[in-house]
Order: C-alpha cells, then structure tokens, then sequence
C-alpha cells in the first residue's frame, strides 16, 4: 500500500468484496439445491446460501486482493 492510499484501498477491497457477491451469488444460482434441503427448512437454506455466497467471494476477493497488492510491490524488488 505505499502509493496506494489507505482510503483507496479500502475503496478497492469493498468494490471488490460486494463485486465477488454478486458474481458468487449469480453462480450459485445455477445449483439444484432443492434435493437437500428437508421440509419446511427453506428459511436455515437460504441462510445457508447467504453464508456461503459471503464466503466463496471473500476467500475470491481476498486472492485477487492479494495478488493485485503482491503484484504492485514487485518492482521494488528490483
């Protein structure tokens, strides 16, 4: 982060984040979770979804993050 603002950063991790929800979100869609949940449970399964949509983009964003951030402190290497 050194010329990267400590406010930009977090601008960039937050767009980020919410960008990797959505993305993690729209895939999971495409999953047939109906065969696993029981009866009268729809409410715990989509609490399930949430946490696990929130999860999924956070383990992705922070990869990104963290390359992005690796990526910028190469030159100074040499």
């Amino acid at each position: 982060m050194d010329q990267f603002g400590i406010g930009q950063g977090a601008l960039v991790g937050l767009i980020s984040h919410l960008f990797f929800i959505c993305v993690t979100w729209w895939a999971l869609q495409s999953l047939n979770f109906e065969k696993f949940i029981r009866k009268n449970r729809v409410v715990q399964a989509r609490v399930l979804l949430i946490l696990l949509t929130i999860g999924i983009a956070s383990l992705v964003s922070n990869f990104f993050m963290d390359y992005y951030y690796w990526s910028r402190q190469l030159p100074s290497l040499f």
